[in-house]
């Protein structure tokens, strides 16, 4: 059994939509007399930070360093974002506030463990922000061991494809995780994290293992990638490095909320390789963390105890 690396000492720079996750919990008893939809009865309310945010939540709770690099609007949601993440010792979130958006938010309706609804609520950020946000990411860019660029399809990383070079030309290893059909921007990336679907949708549907596999060597060649990983839900991982193809199998355990799964994966690959591990062991152990997070109510982190519990 492989021992952790300790990861107190690993500076992760993350870059990337963020969006503050409401929760509204309560109770359904009965059915609304103005349209056939259930009322819900609101009795508590929980923030989270989501997207990039909730993998710099996760870097931190691993226990590693963790610096945030966003957009955000200038109001409300974008306050009580930097507040919540503000409580993580081992967290700096430099955000940019844009007056002419919105800080998105995903409201989710819950009753009995179950989402009844989502709303979400978002604006793109304006270009003059994110030049600036890209002034910032040649200032911390130095300070890293490890780059992960976060997309969620929200304009935040409107120059990912210069961001990708930068950190190359400095010797940073960058993750990504990928949104879209669009993977020519993600060129040059070290490593690239898309799960099933996102894959299928660039790649095409495939018969079997054989035909799923040559498609993903086929995308990680043609976008010069070191690496390719693709997280397949109940059948686990799949690496793909040069004449190299790993599989991970699913940890075996019940699913709770799979939203947020990928940004623990991605994070404690980032963490595990600015602790010096090889990229099997951080798939290994990525594997077992999302195992963790997946029992969990909607975006969640995992400390390094758990995975360690986990192991054992």
């Amino acid at each position: 059994m492989s021992v952790l690396p300790e990861f107190k000492n690993a500076k992760i720079l993350v870059v990337g939509d963020v969006m503050l996750d409401r929760y509204w919990f309560g109770d359904v008893n009965r059915i609304s007399p103005e349209a056939p939809v259930p009322v819900l009865k609101v009795e508590r309310i929980e923030e989270r930070p989501g997207g990039a945010a909730n993998v710099a939540r996760n870097i931190a709770a691993l226990g590693a360093q963790a610096t945030l690099l966003s957009v955000v609007g200038n109001d409300e949601a974008g306050a009580c974002l930097e507040k919540l993440l503000n409580e993580h010792a081992n967290l700096t979130a430099l955000l940019h506030r844009d007056n002419t958006i919105s800080t998105i938010i995903k409201l989710r309706a819950i009753a009995r463990h179950q989402q009844l609804l989502r709303i979400d609520f978002e604006t793109p950020p304006s270009h003059e922000v994110l030049h600036a946000a890209l002034a910032d990411f040649h200032a911390q860019l130095p300070l890293a061991d490890v780059v992960i660029l976060s997309d969620y399809g929200k304009g935040g990383l409107a120059h990912i494809a210069e961001m990708i070079r930068l950190a190359r030309a400095a010797g940073k290893p960058v993750l990504v995780d990928p949104k879209g059909d669009d993977y020519a921007r993600y060129r040059g990336a070290t490593l690239l994290t898309p799960n099933r679907s996102e894959f299928r949708e660039v790649a095409g549907s495939w018969k079997n293992d054989a035909e799923f596999n040559g498609k993903a060597e086929k995308l990680r060649t043609e976008l010069q990638l070191d690496a390719l990983l693709v997280t397949r839900s109940e059948d686990g991982m799949s690496l793909y490095r040069a004449n190299e193809a790993l599989h991970e199998p699913t940890q075996t355990r019940e699913v709770f909320d799979v939203s947020g799964a990928g940004d623990t994966v991605i994070a404690t690959l980032a963490v595990m390789l600015a602790s010096g591990a090889d990229l099997p062991h951080a798939m290994h152990i990525a594997n077992r963390a999302a195992g963790i997070v997946v029992g969990k109510l909607g975006t969640a982190v995992v400390s390094r105890e758990e995975i360690i519990r986990d192991m054992q």
